[in-house]
């Protein structure tokens, strides 16, 4: 299976060797700010079955969790791509929305829903975690 994707202007390409391990809807802060107020929805993929070419900015911030991330962004269009977890350098979180086929990153789990505003839609017959939850593999 081969799983393709791309940002906005089609600058930055990805391509995923095997599917995603699991898929989460995150509702931390810093996410809410990337996704202009709602939650992001994130596929996470073994490192070493992903390839991103094409130009990828990178912005290190320090989570809730305490983790060191990098998020990777298309310098030109602005698209999310991806973050990184230092501590977790095995695995690849994607941005949904970047798969050419985003159904492959159904939610499996809302994290971080502590702090989701009193507004959001939060779907109830996920696993739900107010927090970091355990880490996927």
């Amino acid at each position: 299976m081969t799983i393709s994707g791309k940002c906005l202007c089609c600058a930055v390409k990805i391509t995923a060797a095997a599917p995603p391990i699991a898929a989460r809807t995150c509702w931390c802060r810093h996410c809410q700010f990337i996704a202009a107020g709602n939650s992001t929805v994130n596929a996470c993929f073994y490192k070493k079955d992903v390839t991103i070419s094409g130009p990828l900015s990178d912005f290190p911030i320090t989570a809730d969790s305490g983790n060191v991330l990098h998020w990777r962004f298309c310098p030109t269009c602005g698209t999310q791509v991806s973050s990184e977890a230092e501590v977790r350098p095995h695995l690849i979180f994607i941005r949904a929305g970047t798969l050419d086929d985003p159904t492959l990153a159904a939610p499996q789990a809302t994290i971080w829903s502590k702090s989701a505003p009193t507004w959001a839609c939060i779907n109830e017959s996920l696993p739900k975690f107010e927090g970091q939850p355990p880490p996927v593999a």
